[in-house]
């Protein structure tokens, strides 16, 4: 196990590398204004891709080892068609609204962002697919295909091309998403056998149920997101977007490590039985992510602002502030995703819907009262609200579930022996 946990982590570690070579880039040679906008892209597809993912998201990942993969293609590659149609006629209807469609969709945008649906869609299922099979090695190497790509084309963009605009980001991420996508494709065309299909309505119908639950979790947090965004551009504009978006990426980052714990943990109980052996995984691996994430986010935090401002520029003199503020929110987050990957790999995602909820009745009073006042530190000040609020819920939650108490987050001589065999076996190998 933990060789899929260090070889997800090292991913994970390049993937932060290369975003903030990314975020120097776009925000030396963009500004923060520029840089806002390419952030509230990014948002829009977050968006549009939750209708995408109520059936061929992550809860393929649960699917694939319970069904066909010829039934999991044919029903997820007809959505996804199927759902950017909509989005396209839909696009189409509000452009006949210019002011409302410029609110949701920066101007100039909508094409693009439909095409990065698109293209995302199918590169999520082929990594979900992945997971599933528990194959995270491979979902490691075209997750770094997909980063690698994208660091490439934005330099091009920027120095050869000399395009120096929001769509040097984007026009990035959606070369990454491609390559990636077709890579991942012949990677997983040969999982494909003549296995004839399973009941395709009975599969739509379960993929749904499942889905929908997950999709909904996912709507709220993006409303979360959105909404700060939106107040902050209302009283600050998009350079302090720009700002707030940077400091959020940096704080972030260390979520690879809860991040590359979740990745480990939702393949491994997508396929495990025994409800017992999932709750000690899963209570580790908070341990871990906890631990980890305080320190990474102590050594951020000690860089002086002087740092900051000569990687990016002055106009984020503001950011180590946020980055403070944000930090509280953080360290809920580590332990909150895991608890989240937890309930979707037991089949129980209604659970991360009402977490999501829970954060999102936090937000909405702490934006509003803190963002006019105190602008992006407001911001993210309701951000680690909103995560507090979400990480007391779910343990609300899984306490009933499991028995557990607060003092089994305190790492014990049982998790040590258990690192060390692990280490061992890794050693071994």
């Amino acid at each position: 196990m933990f060789k899929k946990i260090l070889g997800t982590g090292a991913t994970r570690i390049l993937n932060l590398l290369i975003g903030l070579a990314n975020m120097m880039l776009g925000a030396k040679i963009l500004g923060a204004a520029e840089w806002g906008i390419g952030y509230m892209v990014v948002l829009d597809v977050s968006f549009l891709l939750i209708g995408i993912e109520l059936i061929a998201g992550s809860g393929l990942v649960y699917f694939t080892p319970r069904k066909k993969l010829t039934t999991l293609m044919l029903v997820s590659y007809s959505w996804i068609i199927i759902m950017v149609l909509f989005y396209a006629i839909t696009f189409w209807l509000l452009s006949f609204f210019p002011k409302t469609f410029c609110t949701m969709v920066p101007d100039g945008y909508a094409k693009i962002v439909l095409l990065m649906v698109l293209v995302y869609s199918f590169h999520g299922f082929n990594l979900n697919i992945f997971l599933g099979k528990e194959k995270v090695n491979l979902y490691n190497w075209v997750f770094s295909i997909q980063i690698l790509t994208q660091i490439f084309v934005m330099c091009l963009l920027l120095f050869v091309f000399h395009l120096t605009d929001a769509h040097a980001f984007i026009y990035s991420l959606l070369c990454g998403y491609s390559v990636a996508a077709f890579v991942g494709f012949c990677f997983m065309l040969p999982m494909v056998k003549n296995e004839g299909l399973d009941s395709v309505k009975s599969t739509v119908k379960e993929m749904f149920n499942y889905g929908v639950v997950i999709q909904l979790s996912a709507l709220v947090t993006i409303l979360n997101k959105r909404l700060s965004m939106s107040m902050l551009k209302q009283h600050q504009g998009d350079d302090k977007v720009g700002v707030f978006s940077s400091g959020t990426q940096i704080a972030e980052g260390v979520k690879i490590i809860g991040n590359s714990l979740a990745m480990v943990q939702f393949s491994a109980l997508s396929n495990m039985t025994e409800r017992r052996e999932a709750i000690q995984l899963t209570l580790r691996f908070i341990k871990i992510a906890v631990l980890f994430t305080f320190l990474a986010l102590a050594i951020i935090l000690l860089l002086p602002t002087t740092f900051y401002e000569w990687i990016l520029s002055s106009e984020f003199a503001e950011i180590k502030q946020v980055m403070l503020c944000l930090s509280p929110g953080i360290i809920f987050l580590a332990a909150h995703t895991i608890l989240t990957h937890y309930f979707s790999g037991t089949g129980q995602p209604k659970y991360n819907l009402y977490a999501s909820i829970t954060g999102l009745c936090f937000t909405i009073p702490s934006t509003l009262l803190l963002v006019k006042p105190l602008g992006i530190n407001g911001a993210a000040i309701a951000f680690s609200i909103t995560f507090a609020a979400t990480f007391t819920y779910h343990w609300l939650i899984f306490r009933r579930q499991s028995s557990a108490h607060l003092v089994d987050l305190i790492p014990n001589k049982e998790d040590w022996n258990w690192a060390k065999d692990e280490m061992r076996k890794l050693m071994g190998k």
